[in-house]
């Protein structure tokens, strides 16, 4: 479970940092809905988003479930998936509808330790294919997990 919650982290992180970055994206809402294009921008808590088939559309933060990239692979999904497919959409599902998590999760991108992190080629692409023995041997990663904010988050989804 553990390492699974440290999954949803690194991957939360990865998609708000990748979520910015020009790429054609699925907004995926909480209705269900999804939304395909260019996100823009966040400020204010909303999403502009350009889309080729509505125009430019601005979306409430609180009303998103989930932002991936269009054309990647689900491979980080899938890795996770066969594994624990109810535990990880479980968890992803309890961290998503909790505000006192979310704004945990979104202090750790202003954490130095965690961004350079995020910089690392090696754990990004453990993180984007879903291996967690990868990231579970890397001592940044490691020390990460002693992290005081990513110790709340774990005690606030136990």
């Amino acid at each position: 479970m553990r390492t699974i919650l440290f999954f949803m982290l690194f991957s939360f992180l990865f998609l708000a940092q990748e979520s910015r970055a020009g790429e054609v994206r699925a907004i995926e809402l909480k209705d269900g809905s999804i939304v395909t294009g260019e996100v823009v921008s966040l400020i204010n808590g909303k999403y502009t988003i350009r889309s080729a088939s509505l125009g430019t559309v601005l979306i409430e933060e609180s009303k998103v479930r989930v932002i991936r990239p269009v054309a990647a692979p689900a491979a980080a999904n899938s890795a996770l998936s066969n594994n624990n497919a109810g535990d990880v959409r479980a968890l992803q599902d309890r961290m998503m509808n909790d505000k006192e998590i979310m704004s945990k999760i979104e202090a750790l991108q202003n954490d130095p330790e965690f961004m350079k992190i995020l910089e690392d080629p090696e754990v990004m692409k453990a993180v984007t294919s879903g291996d967690t023995a990868a990231l579970m041997a890397n001592p940044q990663f490691l020390k990460l997990m002693n992290n005081p904010t990513v110790r709340d988050i774990e005690q606030k989804v136990r």
